[in-house]
Formats: structure tokens, sequence, C-alpha cells
């Protein structure tokens, strides 16, 4: 499955709860999408999160489910020391 990044801003800080988490998931789930992990910026007003999914479509059907900004996603490939190498 594509892995792809999305760049999230966020007006006010984020502070996701358990249940948050939970209802992203589910929301997740239904759309065909992965959540794999995030990175969020010191100031808490941005995030970088890594997912699985079908298509960018697919992202932005659930983060519109989910009331959170998908603002820019990119497809992206892993690269390791280990694929490097081996190309």
């Amino acid at each position: 499955m594509p892995l792809y990044l999305i760049e999230r801003n966020f007006a006010e800080q984020l502070e996701l709860t358990g249940e948050n988490v939970q209802l992203i998931e589910a929301i997740n789930a239904d759309e065909g999408v992965h959540w794999l992990f995030s990175f969020l910026t010191a100031d808490k007003h941005k995030s970088y999160c890594l997912y699985e999914a079908s298509s960018p479509e697919a992202i932005r059907a659930a983060a519109k489910r989910a009331n959170i900004p998908a603002d820019v996603i990119v497809e992206v490939e892993r690269l390791t020391a280990e694929t490097a190498s081996a190309s």
C-alpha cells in the first residue's frame, strides 16, 4: 500500500486524548487508511503524519470526517540504510 506524509497545521495547540485517538483510528479504518506515526512540532501547532492509504482522497475523506486538517499530502517511499545500499 502506498505511503503518504501529511502535514497538518492547527490554529490551537494540539492536545489529543485517548478518546480522540480511538475516534480517529475508527474513522481511518472505515476509510481504509492506516496511521503509522506522527511527529508534533515543539509549539504543538503542526504535525507530520505517516499513513498507509490507497489514495490521497481516502486520507482527505478521513481527515474531513475527523475534523482535522490535511494541508499537504505527499506520496513517499521508505528509505533506510539497508534499502539505499541495495540499490
